[in-house]
């Protein structure tokens, strides 16, 4: 139980373009982790139309945990973002989540939001509460299997969003093995994932941001980073999976 607590601790289109990641933050990211490599329709659709709904869904960490306030949460951020690129949009974010929820978890409060209010587009963060308590891999595997059937059923675009990336979690846990699994699933239902994993671990090997390395005095600075870095990076996969979406017309959405 206090290695299990002590890892929940540290874990806690209509877009501007890849380019713009790292501009004075330090969180430049090799092109492909960035890619979608998988059309983003409903999103594309929804934005062309103005108004665009997204919902975010996973553990605590999409309630910005250690940030300066909720405003620093990487879906906030997102939101910000969009925001900004284009004023115009009716945009809504709804984030729903809390600490320790298994994919079987997310996945009904994710049939919920579907069943009263559809979105758009779904962002759905998982893996790591299986990972970190050594859960039935086969079960996280039913529960994205049927949670993404369900929203692509109804006509919404779903992206996966894997693990935050830690030493200690790699230590002491066999993260690669739900990792593989969520990719595979996400795979075959041809649904982008945002590589949490890959990307904050090359900004950690490249010294850009690296959380468990930050000073005392400078987490909360480096957690806000982080979940503008990590918005960013969602920023410009939406853009690839929308730009994909429309047949790859260009930066304009």
């Amino acid at each position: 139980m206090i290695v299990v607590r002590r890892i929940l601790l540290l874990l806690g289109v209509v877009l501007a373009p890849a380019a713009v990641l790292g501009a004075n933050l330090s969180c430049e990211s090799p092109p492909e982790l960035l890619q979608a490599s998988a059309a983003l329709p409903a999103t594309a659709k929804a934005a062309s139309a103005g108004r665009l709904r997204i919902l975010v869904v996973g553990g605590a960490s999409v309630l910005g945990p250690g940030t300066s306030g909720p405003a620093a949460a990487w879906p906030a951020r997102l939101e910000a973002l969009i925001r900004a690129r284009s004023p115009a949009l009716k945009l809504e974010v709804v984030t729903r989540g809390a600490r320790g929820l298994t994919t079987a978890e997310t996945g009904a409060i994710i049939a919920g939001e579907m069943a009263s209010n559809r979105p758009d587009l779904v962002l759905w963060q998982t893996g790591t509460v299986e990972a970190v308590r050594g859960l039935d891999v086969d079960e996280m595997v039913e529960a994205l299997n049927a949670g993404l059937g369900r929203i692509i059923t109804a006509g919404t675009d779903a992206v996966l969003i894997d693990h935050q990336f830690s030493r200690f979690l790699r230590a002491n846990a066999n993260v690669e093995t739900y990792l593989d699994a969520l990719r595979l699933v996400a795979a075959v239902h041809g649904v982008p994932v945002l590589r949490r994993w890959d990307l904050m671990r090359h900004w950690a090997d490249t010294d850009q941001l690296d959380m468990e390395r930050a000073e005392r005095n400078d987490r909360l600075t480096v957690t806000d980073r982080l979940n503008d870095c990590l918005a960013r990076a969602m920023q410009a996969l939406l853009r690839d999976g929308v730009a994909e979406a429309r047949g790859r017309p260009g930066p304009r959405p």
